[in-house]
C-alpha cells in the first residue's frame, strides 16, 4: 500500500547502485565485496555495526536494523557546532549549499559513532542509536502515536478512571493522568467539575489554548435551532466528527452538559481508529480507498446574523505514508459535499470502501454510551473518536469549545508523554 509504494518510487531512479545483495544473510566474520562495494565491520570479530559506500549513499546495519543514508541527507543533519544550533534546536546549515554529488572522503565507524570526513575537511559525527531512531527504516518501525483501540466492552473492561477535577487543576499527577487516559483511548473524563462554562473554560484552559471558531470561543448548546445545524435540535445525530468543513478539523472537543430536564440525550461515543483497522484487516483495499480519495465537505450558513460557507478536502482516512499508521478520520455524512473529485468508475468504489467502513462504526459493539451530567466533563479527541447523541426531550442545555491540538499534544510531551 502506501509504504510499498513509497520504497519502490524512492527506490527507483537509484535501482542501478542498489542491486546489491542486502537480502543475502550476513556472513559471520570478515567483510565481503557486493558489486564492487565492501563491507566494512566495526572490529574484526563483531558485527553489531557493519558498513559499505555505495555511490550515491551509505548502507549501514545496527541494532538489527539495515539502514540506507544518502549522501546530501548526511551532511544535511549534521549536529557540529557549525551546523546546529544546539541552544534553539534549530539547523544552521544552508542546505541550498550542499553540494548535491557530495561525497565523504572517509568513513569510520567505531562501535558507538559514525564519523564522515567531507572534501572540505568538516567533520560530521552520529551517535548510531540517533541514526537508528531518526533513519527512515527506523521510523518505519515506530509507531507515532501509541494507542488502545476499543469497542465498548473493551473499553469498559479497561475501567479507564476519571481524573477529579482538582487533581486535573493543581496537580502534574493529576494532569498527566489525564492526557495518558486521553492519548490512549481518545476520550477521557474530568469529575466534580462546577457546572458553568466559566469553570469549563479553566477546565480547558488547563491543558492547551481554546481554539475560536466561527461558532465562538466557548459556546453554549441548546436545542434552539439558533443555528444552521442539526445539533442545534433534539433529534438524534449519527456519529460523526466535526468540523469535516474545515481545512484542519478541530483536533480536540470539550463537552459538559450543565442542565437536563427530560429524558434521552444520551452521547454516542465510537473509537473510529479500532473500525478503520477492521476495515484494513479484512477488505485492504477499502481501506487504501478510503485514504486516497480526496472528499469535500461543505457548511453553508444563514441563519440570523451568522452567515459561513465553509470547504475541506481531505481523504477519510488520513494516514503517515511512511508506516501506513492511521491519524485522523475525517467522517461526516451531515456535511459530506458533492462527491466531484474524483472520475465515474472510482466513485462506485468508493462507495462500496465507505459503506464498509461505516458498517464497521455502526456495529453495535463498538457503541459507547455514556449519560453526561453535570460535573463531568468529557474531552473527545475529533480526530479519531465519533461522536454522536440519541433523541431527547426537555430542557437540555451543553457547554463546551474546541482545543488546539498542537497545544494539548505540546502538554503532553512536557509531561513526559510520546504524543
Amino acid at each position: 500500500m502506501w509504504c510499498r509504494r513509497l520504497v519502490w518510487l524512492l527506490r527507483a531512479p537509484r535501482q542501478p547502485s542498489r542491486s546489491s545483495g542486502h537480502r543475502s544473510p550476513w556472513l559471520p566474520r570478515d567483510s565481503r565485496t557486493i558489486l564492487g562495494a565492501r563491507w566494512h565491520h566495526t572490529a574484526p570479530e563483531s558485527l553489531k555495526c557493519a558498513w559499505q559506500l555505495h555511490r550515491d549513499h551509505l548502507e549501514l546495519r545496527y541494532a538489527d536494523t539495515l539502514m540506507r543514508f544518502d549522501f546530501v541527507w548526511l551532511r544535511d543533519h549534521c549536529r557540529s557546532a557549525s551546523c546546529y544550533n544546539t541552544k534553539t534546536n534549530q539547523r544552521s546549515l544552508d542546505t541550498a549549499s550542499v553540494d548535491l554529488g557530495i561525497k565523504p572522503q572517509a568513513v569510520r565507524v567505531d562501535e558507538t559513532t559514525l564519523f564522515l570526513t567531507w572534501p572540505d575537511g568538516h567533520v560530521t559525527r552520529y551517535g548510531l542509536e540517533w541514526l537508528v531512531k531518526n533513519s527512515y527504516e527506523g521510523q518505519k518501525q515506530r509507531v507515532m502515536h501509541p494507542r488502545i483501540l476499543w469497542d465498548a466492552d473493551i473499553y469498559r473492561q479497561a475501567q479507564v478512571p476519571s481524573v477529579d477535577c482538582q487533581s486535573f487543576l493543581e496537580t502534574d499527577e493529576g494532569l498527566k493522568e489525564f492526557l495518558q487516559n486521553f492519548l490512549l483511548y481518545g476520550i477521557a473524563f474530568v469529575e466534580n467539575v462546577a457546572p458553568t462554562k466559566e469553570d469549563t473554560e479553566i477546565l480547558a484552559k488547563r491543558v492547551s489554548l481554546i481554539r475560536e471558531t466561527i461558532y465562538g470561543r466557548m459556546w453554549y448548546f441548546t436545542s434552539d435551532f439558533s443555528r444552521g445545524d442539526t445539533a442545534y435540535t433534539k433529534l438524534a445525530l449519527d456519529r460523526h466528527t466535526d468540523t469535516t468543513y474545515f481545512q484542519e478539523p478541530c483536533g480536540i472537543q470539550v463537552f459538559h452538559c450543565l442542565k437536563h430536564e427530560g429524558t434521552g440525550g444520551r452521547t454516542l461515543l465510537v473509537d473510529g481508529f479500532h473500525a478503520a483497522e477492521q476495515v484494513l484487516r479484512r477488505v485492504p483495499d477499502h481501506f487504501e480507498l478510503l485514504s486516497k480519495v480526496p472528499l469535500k465537505h461543505e457548511y453553508v450558513e444563514n441563519v440570523g446574523g451568522c452567515h459561513n460557507h465553509m470547504i475541506g478536502v481531505g481523504p477519510v482516512l488520513n494516514v503517515y505514508p511512511w508506516n501506513n499508521e492511521l491519524y485522523l478520520i475525517r467522517y461526516n455524512n451531515y456535511d459530506r459535499a458533492v462527491i466531484n473529485t474524483v472520475p465515474y468508475d472510482v466513485v462506485h468504489r468508493w462507495y462500496a470502501a465507505h459503506r464498509t467502513l461505516t458498517a464497521e462504526l455502526r456495529r453495535p459493539e463498538n457503541e459507547l454510551w455514556v449519560k453526561l451530567k453535570p460535573g463531568k466533563a468529557l474531552f473527545v479527541d475529533n480526530w479519531r473518536v465519533l461522536h454522536g447523541r440519541e433523541a431527547f426531550t426537555g430542557y437540555r442545555q451543553l457547554c463546551g469549545c474546541y482545543l488546539t491540538r498542537d497545544d494539548v499534544l505540546n502538554t503532553a510531551r512536557l509531561l513526559g508523554l510520546q504524543a
